[in-house]
C-alpha cells in the first residue's frame, strides 16, 4: 500500500463524514428532531435563515458552516428548536470567519485538471460505466486550505444548490491510488443521481438503495480497506 502524508492524507481520510450537505442534514434532523429542508448558499448578508412549519423547518444556511465545529453545528440545531435561543458560538464563528467570506468569490473558478488526476476524465468515465451519463453535476478540485484547516475538510461534497461536486485537492497525490479517487467521485455522483430521482420525495442520507448502488463500484471492498488502514 502506497505511502500517504501523515498531515494531510491520513488526517482527511479518517474525517467524520458529515461536513457536507446530505449528512449536515441528518446530524440537525436527528439532534433537533424536525425535518430539515437544507439549502447551501453563498449569502454573507444573510448567513442563517430559518422558518418553522409545524414539525418542519426550512434551513438555508452560508456554505461556511460545513467547516463548523460541532458546537456551532448543536447551537444551529438549538437554534431550529427554540429560535429564540442565544448562539454565542455562532456569532463566534461567523466574527472569526469576516474575513474569509469578503474574500471569497462570488464565481467557484472550475478546476478539474490536477497535477496528477484530470477529475473530468474520471468522471465522464464513471458516468458512462455506472449512470447511462446521465449526471449532470459539475465537478472541480477545491480550494487549497491553510494546513490548520485541511483535518475539518471532507474528501469530496456535493452541493445541489449550484450542481457543484467538489474534490479535495490533498487526494491529487501520486500516492493516492487511482481507484480511490474515483470511489470518492462515484460516492458524490451517487449523491448527485440519488438528488435527481428523490427530487419529489424526502432524502435519505445514506439510505439503504445508496448503500446498495456504491457496493456496485468495481473497487468498493478496496477502497474501504485502503481507508481502514488510514
Amino acid at each position: 500500500m502506497p505511502v500517504y502524508s501523515v498531515s494531510d492524507a491520513e488526517r482527511q481520510m479518517k474525517l467524520p463524514l458529515f461536513f457536507d450537505e446530505y449528512s449536515l442534514r441528518h446530524y440537525l434532523e436527528k439532534t433537533a428532531g424536525r425535518t430539515v429542508s437544507l439549502t447551501l448558499t453563498e449569502n454573507s448578508s444573510s448567513m442563517i435563515s430559518v422558518k418553522i412549519h409545524g414539525r418542519s423547518v426550512s434551513l438555508r444556511l452560508h456554505r461556511l458552516f460545513l467547516s463548523a465545529e460541532i458546537g456551532v453545528l448543536a447551537e444551529i440545531a438549538e437554534m431550529i428548536k427554540n429560535k429564540k435561543g442565544k448562539t454565542p458560538h455562532i456569532s463566534r464563528f461567523i466574527k472569526n470567519n469576516a474575513a474569509g467570506i469578503e474574500r471569497r468569490p462570488k464565481r467557484l473558478k472550475i478546476n478539474a485538471h490536477g497535477k496528477f488526476y484530470n477529475l473530468l476524465e474520471i468522471y465522464d468515465s464513471l458516468n458512462k460505466d455506472y449512470f447511462n451519463s446521465r449526471v449532470s453535476a459539475r465537478i472541480t478540485w477545491g480550494a487549497k486550505s491553510p494546513r490548520r484547516a485541511v483535518r475539518r475538510r471532507t474528501l469530496g461534497s456535493y452541493f445541489k444548490d449550484d450542481g457543484m461536486i467538489r474534490i479535495n485537492p490533498v487526494l491529487d497525490s501520486g500516492k493516492v491510488p487511482r481507484y480511490y479517487i474515483e470511489y470518492v467521485v462515484y460516492h458524490e455522483m451517487l449523491h448527485a443521481d440519488m438528488d435527481a430521482e428523490a427530487a419529489k420525495g424526502r432524502r435519505s442520507v445514506h439510505s439503504k438503495e445508496f448503500k446498495r448502488r456504491e457496493r456496485l463500484f468495481k473497487h468498493y471492498e478496496k477502497a474501504l480497506a485502503l481507508e481502514k488502514k488510514n
